[in-house]
């Protein structure tokens, strides 16, 4: 026995056929356009009833808005990107908006298929979170829809940007370190994170550098794939090589928990400082010292900009919140 073949969703074509109509007659009476008489409606509306014909978001958007904001996330296991879609959620209570979530967590070209994806399901807006897709890219895509970008620090006349103060973050965390007097510290961080600008994990690399190069010390760069596991392995095989390293400075704060684990099962007293201040990072099992940046808020402000680009707002808007290095007990000074 073979299974009975799926039933096709009806279309606007069938729609048409039915109702004895055009298929621009439909889209008159889909979207409450002007001219549109009575008995065309009815026969439309007819048709839609009888096909069970449920319009799609594209067709929706021909009426105006879809009520939709897209989020594109790099990697749904980092705890900060959660703080940012909370912050963004909250931040469109009380609104006629839901939030959209597409996550992109194989690089670059799963970023661009996962801002593709929130144009292509005609979003009224877009916030993406540091992808690897470069500004070009972004500012033909504002041009169809509001886009705000997380966290790179962009400089695009076309586009919104939110960002925490990476570079007062990463002289912080290094000021820190060395006023405890290390000197021998290693910078965790991905492998993409070569280029400087504008990407946040580039300018905590540069902060890392120009401190190091001020202090008359080498710099040493471990570099991971992303999340704690990952991170875990690489300072594992660092420090079974004998790395002399005392401290490590980690691009986020998942990287971070892989270096204090690896670093507590080698017995090795090394000082780990994160990035974010993700909820674990203040448990008191791990005490991590970490620079707090204020996801939710930076989420929220997100939202409004985009629902300030649908108001109307057409100028570029930037916004760079403060950071705050959090001190807790995962960095103490180096051992005698």
């Amino acid at each position: 026995m073979t299974d009975a073949p799926a039933r096709r969703q009806a279309t606007i074509e069938d729609v048409a056929q039915a109702a004895g109509v055009s298929r621009a007659a439909v889209s008159k009476v889909l979207r409450n356009a002007y001219g549109v008489s009575d008995g065309m409606r009815e026969r439309v509306t007819a048709a839609m009833t009888q096909l069970n014909y449920r319009p799609r978001i594209a067709a929706r958007a021909m009426r105006g808005r879809t009520y939709t904001l897209g989020i594109e996330l790099p990697d749904l296991s980092n705890h900060f990107f959660a703080r940012i879609a909370r912050g963004a959620t909250a931040a469109l209570d009380g609104t006629s908006y839901q939030l959209i979530i597409a996550p992109a967590e194989a690089g670059s070209r799963e970023g661009m298929r996962a801002l593709d994806a929130l144009v292509d399901r005609q979003v009224d807006g877009v916030i993406a979170v540091s992808p690897r897709v470069d500004e070009a890219r972004l500012e033909r895509i504002s041009a169809s829809v509001p886009v705000v970008m997380f966290g790179r620090h962009d400089t695009s006349d076309r586009y919104d940007v939110v960002a925490g103060d990476d570079a007062a973050g990463g002289r912080a965390v290094m000021t820190h370190l060395l006023g405890l007097g290390h000197r021998r510290i290693a910078h965790l961080t991905l492998h993409e994170s070569g280029a400087h600008e504008p990407f946040p994990h580039g300018v905590r690399l540069r902060e890392y550098e120009a401190a190091m190069a001020a202090a008359g010390e080498d710099t040493v760069v471990w570099r991971t794939d992303e999340g704690e596991t990952a991170s875990y392995e690489v300072v594992r095989r660092m420090l079974a090589d004998g790395s002399p390293m005392t401290a490590v400075f980690a691009a986020h704060d998942e990287l971070a928990f892989g270096a204090m684990r690896a670093a507590a099962e080698a017995r090795v007293p090394l000082a780990v400082i994160g990035y974010d201040d993700v909820p674990m990072a203040s448990h008191p099992a791990l005490g991590l010292t970490t620079v707090h940046q204020p996801g939710e808020a930076m989420g929220a402000r997100a939202v409004e900009m985009l629902l300030e680009r649908i108001a109307g707002r057409t100028e570029a808007a930037r916004e760079i919140f403060d950071v705050e290095l959090k001190v807790r007990t995962s960095a103490g000074a180096p051992a005698a």
